[in-house]
C-alpha cells in the first residue's frame, strides 16, 4: 500500500516520534508503514485521516 504519510508528516515539521504520540503507536511503527513495510489497520487509518484532516484515500493508496 502506498502513502503519504512522510509527505504529510514532514509539512508539519513532526518527527516520526512526534507523528506516533499522536496516533498511539511506537516510532518503529510509522517508520514500517512510510516505507510500505507495514500496512495500518483500519482504525489507525482512520485515526491518520483524522489527525491531518483528510479522507483516508488522499493518505493511502491500495496497489495491485
Amino acid at each position: 500500500m502506498k502513502n503519504r504519510l512522510k509527505v504529510l508528516r514532514a509539512e508539519r515539521d513532526w518527527t516520526q516520534a512526534q507523528l506516533a504520540g499522536e496516533l498511539d503507536v511506537s516510532r518503529q511503527t510509522i517508520n514500517a508503514i512510510e516505507k510500505g513495510k507495514f500496512d495500518p489497520s483500519l482504525p489507525l487509518a482512520f485515526k491518520a485521516a483524522r489527525l491531518f484532516g483528510l479522507p483516508i484515500e488522499e493518505i493511502f493508496q491500495y496497489e495491485d
